[in-house]
């Protein structure tokens, strides 16, 4: 079980800009007369992306008295989901899978990449760029190991090009969202073994003639037995 804490160091005080404020208004009109409190998630995240991508506890606050809530219930959905980051963190904030599958196909090397070049475990680098965070699963088995940075995914890593990823993001150099091998989506890592006939060894291709596939001209419906 994962221990969510707030950070031992909080701002005085938090509001919305007009503009955000405006926002959340829209947002609870979503919701029937007293069942404002649904709103709470969304003006969660949007008081974590004002507050540069963490969520302060006088934000918290601030939501619950917009929505008429009991601090307590507003805590309570801060620290249980993982999305809300409770302590400061960098402008690329790696959320490192450590899940099983991505353990079986090298995650211990990423994360000895990260203790190295970022440092311990919800630690902000010297330069304000980076911070990291293990987690479960985000469902990108197939392409382990891969890490989730800000809102985007980067997987089939590997230690060395996890450790350029880091580089060219704190630099400020565009980075390849995604694998980082060239793999779409969650193809075969070693190309395609199953339906090359239809599809092509490599996946992509069109499918082979009808007359390469033994069918002449009218394809395999010609290959058809007749009915009796």
């Amino acid at each position: 079980m994962s221990v969510r804490r707030l950070a031992e160091v909080q701002p005085e005080s938090f509001e919305f800009t007009p503009e955000n404020r405006a926002w959340a208004e829209k947002e609870i009109a979503k919701y029937p007369e007293g069942r404002q409190a649904s709103a709470i998630i969304s003006l969660l995240w949007r008081a974590q992306e004002q507050s540069g991508s963490w969520l302060p506890k006088p934000a918290i606050e601030k939501v619950a008295d917009i929505l008429g809530m009991p601090y307590i219930r507003a805590l309570e959905v801060a620290t249980f989901y993982t999305m809300f980051n409770l302590e400061p963190v960098g402008r690329h904030h790696v959320q490192l899978c450590g899940t099983t599958p991505c353990q079986l196909r090298g995650a211990d090397t990423i994360r000895k990449v990260c203790k190295n070049r970022i440092g311990a475990e919800r630690q902000v680098s010297a330069d304000g760029a980076l911070s990291w965070v293990e987690v479960e699963c985000l469902g990108a088995c197939c392409n382990a190991p891969m890490v989730q940075i800000n809102d985007d995914y980067y997987e089939d890593l590997t230690p060395e090009s996890f450790a350029a990823l880091l580089d060219d993001l704190a630099a400020g150099r565009p980075v390849k969202i995604g694998s980082q091998t060239g793999r779409v989506s969650s193809e075969p890592d070693g190309g395609l073994t199953a339906l090359t006939t239809l599809y092509g060894a490599d996946g992509k291709s069109r499918p082979a003639p009808a007359e390469e596939r033994g069918g002449g001209t009218m394809g395999v419906a010609a290959q058809a037995p007749a009915k009796a």
